[in-house]
Order: C-alpha cells, then structure tokens, then sequence
C-alpha cells in the first residue's frame, strides 16, 4: 500500500486568525463551507479546534462514500488535525499570513491507498478529486470570511 496525498492552498483577503478561527469552528462555520460532497454532518463534542469529534459523509465520487468521524487537534498555532477514526485518513489544515490582510489556507490530506489495480488508479485519480473538492470548500471559507 502506498500512501496518497492531496494539496490544495488559496489565499484568502482576511488575516490569519480571522481564517483559522472559522475554520475551526465546527459549530457554526464549517458546516456552512462544506460542499455537496459532505453529508450527514454532526459535531458530537466539543464543537471549537482542539478536542472536536465531528462526523461527516464525504461522497468523493457517485460510487465512494467516504464515512468519517474526526478528531480535531491543533499540533502548532495555525494548524488544525483531523485524524479519521474510521480510516487512515489525516487531513492538516494550515493557515498563515500572506501580506497585508491576508492569509494562505493550505490543506493536505494523506492515506494509506489500497494496492493492485485499483490502488493505481486511487494514486492517479483520487488526489486530483479530492483537491478539488477542497478548493471549493476554501472558496467557501474565503467567502464566509471575506463579508
């Protein structure tokens, strides 16, 4: 099995904290950014960065549900860990100032792929998928934070 990795990063016209913030908000905010590929979402602790348990359906394609349910750390200042319970899945999300009144979203999600042939076709396609989909959901951050 090989390890496969998705990247995706904007810059966002707001400060950093003011990103982060929201992005760790699991209470309010973040279930407003996600897009259509999440479903069924539900915080089941805490709600606020470091001590979140939250729980989603990600539909990475019309035959691949992903059901996830994430422990929320924050390892350094402007980084937030989401380590699925369900799988081998990590997602780290790291925000940083980008010049005056901006911030640099970075997320990278890592897993531990299948082997054979379908495992080949998850190195080469599902990155690219995901990666997408991310971008959407950051778009949907920068909107939220941007008003």
């Amino acid at each position: 099995m090989a390890q496969v990795e998705a990247t995706t990063e904007r810059i966002i016209a707001a400060d950093a904290d003011t990103v982060f913030d929201a992005l760790a908000d699991y209470k309010d905010v973040r279930g407003k950014v996600l897009t259509g590929h999440f479903s069924e979402y539900e915080v089941r602790e805490g709600g606020d960065g470091e001590g979140t348990l939250v729980h989603w359906k990600l539909q990475a394609t019309s035959k691949r549900v992903r059901d996830c349910l994430l422990e929320v750390s924050e390892p350094t200042d402007g980084q937030l860990v989401e380590k699925d319970r369900n799988s081998s899945m990590v997602t780290t999300w790291t925000v940083t100032p980008a010049g005056e009144g901006k911030s640099k979203a970075v997320v990278v999600t890592v897993w531990d792929g299948a082997g054979g042939i379908g495992g080949f076709f998850e190195r080469t396609f599902a990155p690219n998928g995901l990666a997408r989909i991310y971008d959407e959901l950051l778009q949907n951050l920068a909107t939220e934070v941007e008003k």
